[in-house]
């Protein structure tokens, strides 16, 4: 036999390096390969305990390696380092102090057979390991190499939790990619949807300072495109979450369960996003069809300025008509006739009740109404000459207004010139349209303080009962209406209760919420000369107005003769109410005075002479100076 060429020398014959083979994973006591019985020596590997004691690295004597009384290497000697191997044709050189000589051919006489130690189960090599009595492998030089990782995967998805991690990435953008191991598209799409939260925030804060610009166009129209966006963005969000999920490894009817589960999702997702961009769509066509953007046909209208929107003035004035065109009548009927002046820095507003048969009203120089009715309209006629005619009698004699469609300019100046103030714009809304809007926003809540009877002459239709109210459309407009056992100017001060508790109750969520109602009923049944650009700053200025105070004074008997009314003291108490309407609140806010030209929001026009009023007669209705419509109507 070789020297070396069984001690476990890793170089063959001429000096050429076997390749090492790698020792089993699974290594029994003191390193030897599972199922390995130990030499005769106790040492693992015969070969190692037989060779020749200078050739064979960590053999007894060696310096440098830790062994046992039986000259067994310890295990720290085991798990220890091996030197470097001894170079071509340095094999079987032994270490100094060591004696060499041939390798014993077998155990020493007296030693103990060959076998494995007492309480070790025998019995086949394991597969892959060397067999009985064949040479070890030699450990590896160095260090011994961890065994490589074994992979993890997550456990599969069961069909409900897949549902579940698909609906979780609609409020949590990319969180089933997460889960699926996608972490990059993950942390994309969650980066991506804290920059949309904060866009929103920042435009949030931008409506919040301006509310008007939501009532621009351009606005309205983007608002529209982004949530159509928004809806087609998160229906692919749900569809790429699902499919990342790996829905193909779930059953056939866990396929079919979650392929349903998630299509519902999908259109769920989707709906809300639709109704917000129809309802924009509805916003932005209504404003355009009720408020005009072109020229208008009157050339007295004001010319709005986007730079200066209120031209300069602190008071805005608005004329709100009531119009009765039913049916069985021709044209309309002013029957409800309020003027609204709007301080514009603070909100405070007071609105002026015209009674319907106000008559013979003067109008300013500048129309032409003033040439052909000089002492008052229609002041030949004593029964005559109402005011809800002037409208329809500027409408049917274009040839006296110089145009068609003058009758809201003639309404317009006829009022501002009885109130000594400048109209600037007017809305009118069928009657029976209003009835509509009240459904819209839900009913009214309006304290009534005696029954009403309404509905022919004696009021067999119903009754409307003392106390607070619910009132729907129908009721609120008989309400507003009813004739049976009052006068026309109860009638009007039920109206200003109506006209404020619509005010005060159509608050900005309630007309979202109901828009599209409202839309339908606005585009049919309102008219207006307010520009379309204008409503921006109209928009800011209804919500100083909703948390402003509101007062109201109407003109009716005793205090005001409608037959021959005294033009200055009508000028005097309007003049007062708009002084009072800036100043704390008072229990009295308007009375008797004298005019004061050109006070806030007025425009100084010639004096108008007082007629000899005749005696007025009691009216049902006590008249009452400018107060507010809480307390009036109790709202």
């Amino acid at each position: 036999m070789h020297l070396g060429q069984d001690s476990g020398d890793l170089t063959g014959e001429g000096g050429k390096r076997r390749p090492r083979r790698r020792a089993s994973r699974a290594a029994g006591p003191g390193g030897a390969p599972a199922g390995h019985p130990p030499d005769a020596a106790g040492t693992p590997g015969a070969a190692a305990a037989s060779g020749a004691s200078g050739s064979a690295p960590g053999a007894s004597g060696a310096p440098g390696v830790p062994t046992a009384a039986s000259g067994v290497p310890t295990a720290e000697a085991a798990r220890a380092p091996r030197p470097r191997d001894a170079a071509p044709g340095e094999a079987g050189t032994p270490p100094p102090g060591t004696q060499a000589g041939p390798a014993p051919a077998g155990p020493p006489e007296g030693s103990a057979p060959s076998g494995p130690p007492p309480g070790m189960q025998t019995g086949p090599a394991p597969k892959g390991s060397a067999p009985s009595g064949s040479p070890s492998a030699p450990a590896p030089s160095g260090p011994p190499s961890a065994p490589a990782p074994r992979p993890r995967f997550a456990r599969p998805l069961t069909t409900g939790a897949l549902i579940g991690w698909t609906a979780l990435s609609v409020i949590l953008p990319g969180a089933a990619h997460l889960r699926a191991g996608r972490r990059r598209v993950g942390y994309i799409l969650l980066g991506a949807f804290g920059v949309l939260l904060l866009l929103g925030l920042v435009a949030g804060i931008a409506l919040g300072n301006n509310t008007g610009l939501a009532a621009r166009d351009g606005v309205l129209g983007l608002g529209a495109g982004l949530a159509g966006l928004g809806a087609l963005g998160w229906f692919l969000l749900v569809l790429a979450s699902y499919i990342t999920l790996g829905p193909s490894r779930l059953s056939g009817t866990g396929q079919i369960v979650s392929g349903i589960a998630i299509g519902t999702l999908c259109v769920t997702v989707m709906a809300p996003f639709a109704l917000a961009a129809s309802t924009v769509l509805t916003i932005k066509q209504t404003a355009n069809d009720i408020f005009p953007s072109g020229p208008q046909d009157d050339p007295a209208a004001p010319t709005f300025k986007p730079e200066d929107p209120w031209d300069g003035r602190d008071r805005i004035n608005f004329l709100l008509i009531g119009g009765d065109g039913a049916g069985n009548r021709e044209g309309i009927r002013t029957d409800s006739m309020n003027v609204a002046s709007i301080h514009i820095k603070t909100g405070n507003t007071v609105m002026f009740s015209l009674p319907r048969n106000l008559q013979h009203v003067r109008f300013p120089p500048t129309s032409p109404l003033a040439k052909q009715f000089p002492n008052g309209f229609m002041r030949e006629l004593p029964n005559g000459g109402l005011l809800n005619e002037v409208w329809q009698y500027a409408e049917d004699h274009p040839e006296v207004m110089g145009r068609k469609h003058q009758g809201p300019r003639a309404l317009m100046d006829a009022i501002g010139y009885t109130l000594n103030l400048k109209i600037d714009y007017y809305a009118l809304i069928n009657m029976y349209g209003f009835a509509h809007l009240v459904d819209a926003i839900g009913g009214l809540k309006i304290k009534v303080e005696h029954d009403v009877k309404y509905g022919g002459s004696f009021g067999t239709a119903g009754t409307i009962k003392a106390g607070y109210q619910t009132l729907s459309g129908e009721e609120a407009l008989w309400y507003g209406r009813s004739r049976v056992g009052s006068d026309d100017f109860s009638r009007m001060a039920r109206q200003r209760c109506v006209i404020g508790a619509f005010a005060q109750q159509a608050t900005p969520a309630v007309v979202l919420t109901n828009f599209t109602k409202i839309a339908g009923v606005a585009k049919r049944m309102a008219q207006t000369n307010i520009p379309r650009d204008m409503l921006e700053h109209l928009t800011d200025l209804a919500l100083k107005v909703k948390d402003a105070r509101i007062t109201s004074l109407q003109f009716v008997p005793p205090e005001f003769y409608t037959g021959s009314p005294d033009w200055q003291k009508i000028r005097a108490a309007s003049a007062k109410a708009l002084r009072q309407s800036t100043q704390p609140r008072r229990n009295s806010l308007a009375g008797r005075g004298t005019a004061t030209p050109g006070a806030t929001g007025t425009s100084p026009t010639p004096a108008l002479s007082a007629p000899a009023r005749p005696t007025a007669s009691k009216s049902p209705t006590a008249n009452k100076s400018a107060q507010s419509l809480d307390e009036l109507c109790g709202l």
